[in-house]
This record gives structure tokens, C-alpha cells and sequence, in this order.
């Protein structure tokens, strides 16, 4: 393993060199830094194209210009010696103070956008597979292929207009009418049904109970006011917490192993416990008192699973720990709901933001800076989501089918396990080996910055600093943006092939 590893790493050294000499090539004889000084009518234009040709060292070739920069960038895996030299840019800024904000603002934009992908279509594609031609499938593949083809930049659009400015638009008198509430309670009843299935009577009655919950719930949000003042409250919160312990001991263990169900039920109940001990304590947290906390329930949840103990005591400390995390998800959502009412008297209310990743001059604490850069993110992340979903979905769907066709799968159904233990434990584990590769790619390539939503949404990414620098010659920022995306394309690719290792016992590095 030692081996592959350094084998690797000197490989993908030697591919970033010479990727790099093309990249600098490239951009180098297509692009002119000066153009913008040629055509001035500034008196003093010769002194500034010659302070521009010794800054960005213009009157050395390309070539030994490529060295030279290679050279700064080569001091970058000097550990604590902050002796990184990347360039400058054309407005005499330093290339390495102004990318880590570049890419800590893509971080923030693709790294929800990523996650929320891979959950809802990896999800999505098992269940469309399990359920295959069903009036489900076929409208999941459907609204697949039409969110994949459509343009980046239509979909940006789309969500400023009826998103963002509409939702903004409702909050002015946010009453939500009777027949409205029953078309979203028809549609929600509709997908419900497809979800669960069975035979028509059971449909019926899923279809009867989601349809008349659904718009129950919009009629009672509205008459309480409740887009205005939105919380989730201790009955909520309550429902949410129990359902998530037996959603979470049904899936992965079922409702018929008590130690799971007992570890589960303690977890959330201590989860409960909290959710109303912590609310002084929330009035004055931190992002380190909620990186503690968080730490603290981990290790409780474990300590929990492991006493409870049983036959499988490392299944029942997975099962609590999933608990808590989702548990306390919901609580810290419950905090930043309290929030609102005050973000949105700060934002004049119009909260739902449509360009920019903050509000510049906002002064609040944790909580409403937190929904400041949560409102600020959520169209984009929409954007790029809609859109990765689409592809998840679909490779989910044909590796699912694929494994669940192979002959270890007849082989666990004829012993007699149950369906879950076949899905969960044997085909979900398989069907996830292409989608590593998948992810492996989207990782990389959404590093590298969603191009065109950052412009349409005006957010300062690395998309924004590589089409800002080609535009302008800027070769520095340009060189920045391809060193980061083309690390991070094989740090990732590496840590794939890892991943197929721990996938599959058939590989295997020797």
C-alpha cells in the first residue's frame, strides 16, 4: 500500500507539472495583459505598461516565465514557512490573499449543493429501482433527463424570479389560500402514494391522508402566522425526534431487534432532554460551543449503543449516533427559526437574497449571520442541485438494477433474509461503487467553481476569479484557479480508488 501511495503521488506530481506548462502556454500567447493600457488616452499610459511588464514580469518569455512561477508555487509545500509565492495579479494584488476567500466562498456554495445530490439521488435511484416501470420510475425519469438538460444559467434565472422575488413578494402578507393549500396537498398526495405503493386501496388511503395532512398544515401555518415567526416547537419536535428513531432502527436494523430500538429510543429521548436544557445556552453559543456540543453528543451516543450492547453492539452505536446527528440537526434548525423574526425586520423584508453571498453592514450573532449566509447560498445551491440530482439519480437507478440482478443477491434472498438485509446490507454496499467514481468527479469540478451560476448570482468564487482573469490576460489568478482544481481532481480520484478497496473485497492493492 506504501508503495502504490508514493507511486501515485509522484505520478500525479509529474501530470499537475506538465498540465501546468500547457495551462501557462495556452493562456499565456491567447491573452494579452496589456490590452486594457494599449487602447487608454491616460497621459502617463507608458509608465503604467512598463509598472505592469515588471510587475507580472512580461519581458521574460513564457517558458521562463512558466519556471519562475513554478518556483513560488513549488514554496507552497513548504509546511509553516507562509513563503507561497502564486503571483500577482494585474491590480498588484497578491494571488494568495485574495484565492482563499475565492475558494472558501465555492466551498460554501458546492459543498450543501454536493451533499443534498448524493443523499436525495442516491435515495431516490434505490427506490426507483426497487419500484422499476412504476408510474414513479417513470416520473422520476422524466423530470431526470428535463432538469439535466436544462442550462445552468435558465435555471438561475428561473429561481431569482420565482423563488426568490416571488417568496419575498408572499412574506408581505403571507396568507396562504384554501384551493392553493389543496393543489399542493393533491401533489404531495400523488408522490406519496408512488412512494409507498401497494395495491390500490393501500394507495387510496396514502394518497386521502397526505393530500388532507398537507394542506391541514399549510392552512395552519398560515393562520398561525407562521412564516413570519417560524419555529418547530416542542410537539414537533417531538413527532420528528421519534420518527427518526424508528425510521432510522427500521432501515438499518428493524423494528424487531429491541437493543437497537432501546438504543435509539434512549438516544432521542436524551436528544428531547436537550433540546429544552440548551436554549439559555443557545442565546450565547459560538460556532465552537456548537462544534462541542455536537463532539459531546457523538461520544454520548456512542457510550449509549455500546451499553446497550447486544449481539451486534457496533450496529446499535451506528444506529444512535445517526440518531443524534439527525436529532440534533433538527434543534439547531429550531435555533435559527427563532432567528428569523429578526433577520427579517434586518433585511426590510426581503430576506430571500438574490445576488452576493452576504448582506453587507449586517450585525447580528451566530443565528442571524448563519440565515444571512444560508439565504444568500440557497438559490445557487438550488441551482447547481437540480442539476447534479439528476445525474445521481439516474447512475443510482442502473447500479442499483445491475447489482440487484447479479447471483450473490438471488443466493441472499434464497436463505430466506429479508428483503431490508438483501437491500441495506448487500446491494446498497455494491451499488455504490460507481457512484464513488461519480462523486470522485463532482468533487473536483464543482471546486473549480460553478461558472456560470457564481455570475448570474454574483457570488465571488473560483469561478468567478478564472472567468474574471481569462477575460482580463490575468495569467496569475488563472494559474491559481487550475493548481486548486487540479489537486483536488486527484487528491479525489486517489481517495476513489481507496474507496473501491473498502467497497469491494475483490480489489485489492498488491
Amino acid at each position: 500500500m506504501a508503495s502504490f501511495i508514493l507511486r501515485r503521488l509522484l505520478v500525479s506530481v509529474l501530470i499537475i507539472i506538465a498540465a501546468s506548462f500547457l495551462m501557462y502556454m495556452l493562456v499565456a500567447y491567447s491573452a494579452d495583459p496589456l490590452q486594457d493600457l494599449r487602447s487608454s488616452n491616460s497621459p502617463n499610459k507608458t509608465q503604467l505598461i512598463n509598472a505592469r511588464i515588471q510587475l507580472l514580469q512580461l519581458d521574460v518569455v513564457p517558458p521562463l516565465r512558466w519556471l519562475l512561477w513554478l518556483g513560488g508555487a513549488a514554496k507552497c509545500l513548504i509546511p509553516f514557512a507562509n513563503a507561497c509565492d502564486l503571483g500577482s495579479t494585474i491590480s498588484n494584488a497578491k494571488v494568495t490573499d485574495i484565492l482563499p476567500q475565492a475558494l472558501g466562498s465555492t466551498v460554501q456554495l458546492v459543498t450543501v449543493a454536493l451533499i443534498l445530490a448524493i443523499l436525495l439521488g442516491v435515495t431516490i435511484g434505490i427506490v426507483t429501482a426497487l419500484r422499476q416501470y412504476s408510474g414513479l420510475d417513470n416520473v422520476v425519469t422524466f423530470l431526470s433527463f428535463f432538469l439535466y438538460s436544462l442550462p445552468a444559467f435558465l435555471v438561475a434565472v428561473l429561481l431569482k424570479e420565482f423563488v426568490a422575488i416571488g417568496f419575498n413578494n408572499f412574506l408581505a402578507h403571507p396568507v396562504i389560500p384554501w384551493w392553493v393549500a389543496l393543489i399542493i396537498g393533491i401533489v404531495a398526495g400523488l408522490i406519496w402514494q408512488s412512494l409507498i405503493g401497494g395495491d390500490r386501496r393501500r394507495r387510496l388511503i396514502t394518497f386521502v391522508v397526505s393530500t388532507v395532512a398537507t394542506a391541514g398544515v399549510l392552512l395552519l401555518m398560515s393562520v398561525m402566522n407562521w412564516f413570519l415567526f417560524p419555529g418547530l416547537g416542542p410537539v414537533v419536535m417531538i413527532i420528528l425526534i421519534g420518527a427518526t428513531v424508528i425510521g432510522t432502527t427500521a432501515l438499518i436494523s428493524g423494528l424487531q431487534n429491541r437493543r437497537a430500538l432501546i438504543a435509539a429510543g434512549i438516544t432521542g429521548a436524551v436528544s428531547l432532554v436537550c433540546y429544552f436544557a440548551l436554549q439559555p445556552l443557545f442565546d450565547v453559543s459560538t460556532v465552537g460551543t456548537i462544534v462541542i456540543l455536537a463532539i459531546v453528543s457523538i461520544i454520548v451516543s456512542l457510550a449509549i449503543g455500546w451499553f446497550v450492547g447486544g449481539y451486534d453492539r457496533g450496529q446499535n452505536m451506528r444506529i444512535a449516533v445517526i440518531v443524534a446527528i439527525v436529532s440534533g440537526f433538527f434543534i439547531i434548525v429550531d435555533r435559527f427559526m427563532q432567528a428569523w423574526p429578526q433577520y427579517f425586520q434586518d433585511t426590510n423584508g426581503r430576506p430571500i437574497a438574490t445576488v452576493g453571498s452576504s448582506t453587507p453592514g449586517l450585525d447580528g450573532d451566530m443565528w442571524v449571520t448563519g440565515l444571512d449566509t444560508f439565504t444568500h447560498l440557497l438559490l445557487p445551491t438550488i441551482a447547481l442541485l437540480l442539476i447534479s440530482f439528476a445525474s445521481y439519480t439516474r447512475y443510482s437507478r442502473a447500479g442499483m438494477l445491475e447489482v440487484l440482478n447479479q447471483d450473490f443477491i438471488r443466493t441472499a434472498r434464497a436463505k430466506g433474509l429479508p428483503e431490508r438485509t438483501v437491500v441495506v446490507r448487500h446491494a446498497f454496499r455494491n451499488m455504490l461503487i460507481p457512484i464513488t467514481t461519480l462523486v470522485a468527479f463532482d468533487v473536483g469540478a464543482l471546486l473549480g467553481g460553478a461558472i456560470i451560476t457564481e455570475k448570474v448570482f454574483a457570488i465571488p468564487g473560483m469561478g468567478s476569479l478564472f472567468n474574471l482573469g481569462l477575460s482580463r490576460g490575468d495569467l496569475n489568478p488563472v494559474m491559481a484557479y487550475f493548481l486548486v482544481i487540479a489537486a483536488m481532481a486527484i487528491l479525489f480520484n486517489f481517495l476513489a480508488d481507496l474507496a473501491y478497496a473498502a467497497l469491494d473485497p475483490r480489489v485489492r492493492v498488491r
